[in-house]
């Protein structure tokens, strides 16, 4: 696993969301190290899954890390209903070859699958973690966002070969103009500009303090995921979650039908 170099965007203090989360950092921080650690086989990506999705619904999942889920639906990098039952939360690198393999192999097919009926939502993070070219692609990636083009800037920028060419300036610029970004002189601008140098440093400060110590990391209604992981993890993890959803909703409609019920007799008396 490449030694993530110090980012140039702030400190990576953990964020104060309260003891259990400290529990959680720790375990994505071992899960993420144990996920994208050098494999000794010959596979390319280890299969130790990062979250284990037990019977129990509950397992695994922490409330404090599903509130990370911003669901804006005037957000420029999230694809997905703002109100899908399911958020799958994604930290990810555009230098990170493990981030790449999710996002051609396993990313289409959840959006296929889930977002496409209304299931899922995924929202991006930029976690830039190997120096300079890393934070260059978050921020053009930002960029691209602000011209509706994040997707396609996604894809190109994880298409086969891409990260061998690097991310300097010239290039990202030339990644833009392959996602069809437009105004390309706006682009530039927004590239070096302070609104996309903070984006980038909110993401990855948010990143840190969860815990999560490479790329890729992802939470799933507060389920720590890390690691390109074989499909069926995210799949169990999203049907697991999104029936648990369905369950909560469920009994909060019929908590509200009995409240409703006891005003009614209330109002007979």
């Amino acid at each position: 696993m490449p030694t993530p170099k110090k980012s140039t965007s702030g400190s990576k203090k953990p964020l104060a969301y309260g003891a259990v989360i400290v529990v959680a950092a720790g375990l994505l921080g071992f899960a993420s190290y144990k996920a994208t650690a050098p494999d000794s086989s010959s596979s390319s990506t280890s299969t130790t899954p990062a979250a284990e999705v037990s019977a129990d619904p509950q397992a695994g999942i922490y409330p404090e890390l599903a509130k990370l889920a911003r669901r804006d639906a005037g957000d420029k990098l999230a694809v997905g209903r703002a109100d899908a039952p399911v958020v799958l939360i994604e930290y990810a690198d555009f230098k990170c070859g493990y981030c790449g393999k999710f996002a051609r192999d396993t990313e289409p097919e959840l959006i296929k699958e889930y977002v496409e009926d209304g299931t899922l939502r995924i929202e991006w993070r930029n976690f830039p973690i190997f120096g300079e070219e890393s934070e260059n692609a978050a921020r053009g990636a930002w960029a691209a966002g602000q011209q509706d083009r994040f997707w396609e800037f996604h894809a190109a920028a994880y298409a086969e070969g891409a990260k061998e060419k690097g991310f300097a300036k010239d290039r990202v610029k030339a990644l833009a103009q392959e996602a069809g970004v437009k105004d390309l002189a706006r682009f530039m601008k927004d590239l070096d500009g302070e609104a996309a140098r903070a984006a980038v440093a909110k993401d990855q400060e948010q990143a840190y303090g969860i815990g999560a110590t490479s790329t890729p990391s992802f939470l799933i209604n507060g389920r720590p995921i890390a690691g390109a992981q074989p499909k069926e993890t995210f799949t169990q993890a999203i049907e697991t979650a999104a029936e648990q959803a369905k369950t909560t909703a469920g009994a909060g409609a019929t908590e509200g039908t009995a409240k409703g019920s006891e005003g009614s007799e209330d109002s007979a008396k």
